[in-house]
């Protein structure tokens, strides 16, 4: 049995404080915990949102992300080292280095399931705001401005060969706004290739392939973007389509049931567009079902 500690991390240094800093207390107080084996691990506050753009690196808060991710790797890596399995929830998708940060520092090579809407690839010339929510794949796997790629010396904190980017829909998007190719050694399945085999065989194929490359287990990254549009309209950055409840929920009972399974973040969730919390009700009742087979490995 694994205990479950929930680390709140509400930085929107990689976006905008448009609300998405409101995620851990709207899914808490929908219920996420209820009924499974967690305890709250505490709370990492962010620097103060900078709305300037670094003109050396191109992005929004490159230095405010860098100390965010080294105190967030602390809490994470204080989790880690109680034998408890971290879900953080943030905030936006630039917590993701913090939390690889936390693996790297302890030697570990780790793999990576990327569930997102979007493959967040982006270098900063072709980002039209300089958020680092748009690139967090890129600079997870070493590509932009090193204050971001190689924190504390660690260089590239994921290996494009030990990454799957999963049920992603954004290729026409990203193509038109000139975001650089994702890697040929980066698995990639986008929605369409869930759907040709269905989600349980998609996602049992992309843990096998990351527990097989690697033994230092895999993280599991969720931007709720990732979900279809339809139900999930409490995001920033829509996209049509996505994934049903029952798909998310089966590739999350498929990954956090597998012991490779070492930790999950939750991104992205805006509260403010959901304003009778019924989305964060339905969301949170996803999460516990997969979270539950998490703490039963």
């Amino acid at each position: 049995m694994r205990e479950l500690a929930i680390i709140e991390a509400p930085s929107v240094l990689g976006l905008r404080p448009s609300g998405v800093q409101d995620l851990p207390t709207a899914l808490l107080d929908a219920g996420l915990s209820t009924g499974l084996d967690a305890v709250r691990a505490g709370r990492v506050e962010p620097p103060a949102y900078d709305p300037t753009r670094d003109p050396t690196t191109g992005v929004l808060n490159p230095h405010g992300i860098a100390d965010y991710s080294a105190r967030l790797a602390d809490a994470v890596g204080d989790v880690l080292d109680t034998g408890r399995f971290p879900v953080v929830l943030g905030g936006d998708c630039s917590i993701l280095l913090g939390n690889l940060l936390a693996l790297r520092r302890r030697g570990r090579r780790p793999g990576l399931l990327f569930l997102d809407g979007h493959t967040d690839f982006y270098q900063p010339s072709a980002e039209p705001y300089g958020e680092a929510a748009s690139m967090d794949l890129a600079l997870a796997t070493g590509r932009g401005p090193r204050p971001l790629t190689d924190l504390e010396g660690h260089g590239p904190l994921v290996r494009d060969e030990d990454v799957v980017a999963f049920a992603f829909r954004d290729t026409d998007e990203s193509e038109q706004a000139g975001m650089q190719p994702l890697p040929p050694g980066l698995h990639a399945v986008d929605l369409d290739g869930v759907r040709a085999s269905g989600a349980a065989t998609a996602a049992r194929r992309a843990v096998d392939r990351l527990t097989a490359r690697t033994g230092a287990g895999f993280w599991v990254h969720l931007d709720v973007d990732v979900l279809d549009d339809a139900i999930m309209p409490a995001v920033d950055y829509r996209l049509p389509g996505g994934l049903s409840w029952e798909e998310l929920q089966t590739v999350l009972r498929t990954a956090l049931s597998d012991p490779g399974a070492v930790g999950l973040d939750v991104t992205i969730f805006n509260p403010r567009l959901d304003p009778d919390g019924t989305i964060a009700a339905r969301l949170a009742e996803c999460l516990r079902r997969g979270l539950a087979f998490a703490d039963s490995t």
